[in-house]
């Protein structure tokens, strides 16, 4: 079983995906740092030197090779349910949990690391602007993938895992000691 946590970037993902795998026991991936392993290059500079397409082309194949574990949790990309296959591999996987933040909350943590080199603009609009337009798009997809959705404003990293824990306790593998 592999359990996946969608949701736009600064959702949390990459926060609770370890601490969520060490409450279960289990390995945790980032797919972005799967990708640049695989690529050599940043998020950034894929985006700069190959294009969207080519990060997204990139993005499906890790994602792909990373569904086919069991006992992990992956941190996917913000956009990795924007193709069709994508959310389908992960619903297929096992439980996937939508990271849900309000828009203020990600607009908040996004100004805070705008100047990160990890995280290019997608829209190259002021990071409110481009939080409301993305998340137009990608809200809808994301609740169509999600088989759990957590909320994530105000609290940490250790309360949202505990959280998933206690809502999908009846799906998970009996033999933990955790």
């Amino acid at each position: 079983m592999v359990i996946s946590l969608i949701g736009y970037r600064a959702s949390g993902k990459s926060s609770v995906a370890p601490r969520l795998a060490g409450r279960l026991g289990w390995s945790w991936v980032d797919c972005d740092r799967a990708i640049e392993q695989r690529a050599g290059l940043t998020v950034r500079q894929i985006f700069e030197t190959s294009g969207e397409a080519e990060f997204r082309r990139l993005e499906s194949e890790v994602l792909a090779e990373l569904l086919q574990g069991s006992q992990t949790v992956i941190a996917t990309g913000g956009g990795a349910v924007l193709l069709a296959e994508n959310r389908e591999r992960l619903r297929a996987a096992g439980p996937v949990v939508w990271l849900h933040a309000s828009a203020a909350t990600l607009t908040k943590r996004l100004s805070r690391e705008h100047a990160s080199a990890g995280r290019p603009s997608l829209t190259g609009r002021p990071v409110h602007v481009e939080v409301a337009e993305v998340l137009a798009v990608r809200e809808p997809l994301y609740r169509l993938t999600a088989t759990l959705t957590v909320h994530s404003d105000g609290e940490s990293a250790d309360q949202v895992a505990r959280r998933i824990c206690r809502h999908l306790s009846d799906e998970l593998p009996r033999d933990r000691s955790h």
